[in-house]
């Protein structure tokens, strides 16, 4: 058995032998030259955990990198089946598997292992999904009240900011907290590390700058360049369960639908400037997407945006033809 820490979290691993040897090489494989998030790795780990602890009970014994070298096509349907009268989500299934076909790559690439029967196993199709955006007043309304649902002044001024950068630079929510002190705009644009460690640069409207400059002025934790931009009560990082609490009691409190969260202000942003004339290569350059078919999820969005305005508006869209 063997335990691993990442990120704030120790997870533990149904593994002996050389495969525990291979479970903290891939970790750091995956931080150094892959360059995943923490939230990524931590995501890799736990289920990777999960397979290994699922091959505990199917073979008997804890694993080794024998035992995977030898595991057939029926064994990793087996763990899909398992996972799947667990009541796992199809999405968390196919994640699954791409963390292990990842993690048997790294196998072969080390001379550890070769199994090639992890590729040969298609998971579920998982169904086209769009973009659940906040509209225009929605998204608004979130901004204003949030500072509203905090008592300490500076948590509240703190919780508008953080929603007002989201939203008015289209950040995910691991981007935001992981903005240091030094990153605070002072012009029109901040350098943000997004997926992949990969850097871009966002413009910062004036109202995003006044925002996060009122609430460093009453932040009482000092800013030094390399402490967090984004602090909890002890003055540590903020934790985004934080945050995701906080838009959970907006949702209650404003009658918003259970997709408003903080990572659909960043859909929101995206939608309304492609509702605005926004140029489909500037968004991808703005959200910092890897491929413009991601980005093109947005048009679906506002395709479906314009047919609801004309069914709404347009003298003749009730008529029978």
């Amino acid at each position: 058995m063997g335990t691993e820490t990442l990120g704030t979290t120790a997870i533990r691993y149904a593994a002996r032998g050389e495969l525990t040897r291979a479970i903290d090489d891939w970790h750091k494989w995956l931080s150094a030259e892959r360059r995943a998030s923490r939230h990524t790795t931590d995501a890799y780990a736990r289920d990777l955990a999960a397979f290994l602890t699922f091959l505990t009970d199917h073979l008997g014994a804890e694993a080794d990198t024998s035992d995977l070298a030898a595991l057939r096509p029926a064994d990793f349907r087996s763990y899909l089946a398992h996972r799947a009268r667990a009541g796992i989500g199809r999405s968390s299934i196919a994640r699954g598997m791409s963390t292990l076909r990842n993690f048997f790559r790294f196998l072969e690439r080390t001379d550890r292992a070769r199994n090639p029967a992890v590729t040969t196993v298609k998971t579920p199709r998982l169904p086209k999904t769009v973009p659940k955006a906040l509209d225009e007043r929605e998204a608004m309304e979130a901004i204003t009240t949030a500072g509203s649902l905090q008592t300490e002044p500076w948590l509240a001024a703190r919780d508008t900011a953080l929603l007002i950068l989201l939203y008015g630079c289209g950040l995910r929510i691991g981007e935001a907290l992981s903005l240091t002190c030094a990153a605070i705009p002072k012009a029109d644009t901040m350098r943000v590390v997004g997926k992949g460690r990969k850097e871009r640069i966002v413009p910062v409207l004036p109202v995003v700058r006044e925002a996060i400059k009122a609430y460093r002025a009453v932040c009482p934790f000092a800013a030094d360049p390399q402490s967090p931009l984004f602090v909890g009560k002890r003055g540590k990082g903020l934790n985004p369960g934080v945050m995701q609490r906080q838009v959970r009691r907006l949702r209650s409190v404003l009658g918003l639908a259970e997709t408003a969260t903080p990572h659909a202000l960043r859909h929101s942003f995206a939608t309304h400037l492609l509702a605005q004339g926004g140029d489909l290569r500037t968004i991808q350059e703005l959200l910092g997407h890897a491929s413009l078919s991601t980005t093109q999820r947005y048009t679906v969005v506002d395709a479906a945006r314009l047919t609801k305005v004309y069914d709404a508006a347009h003298p003749r869209a009730g008529m029978e033809p």
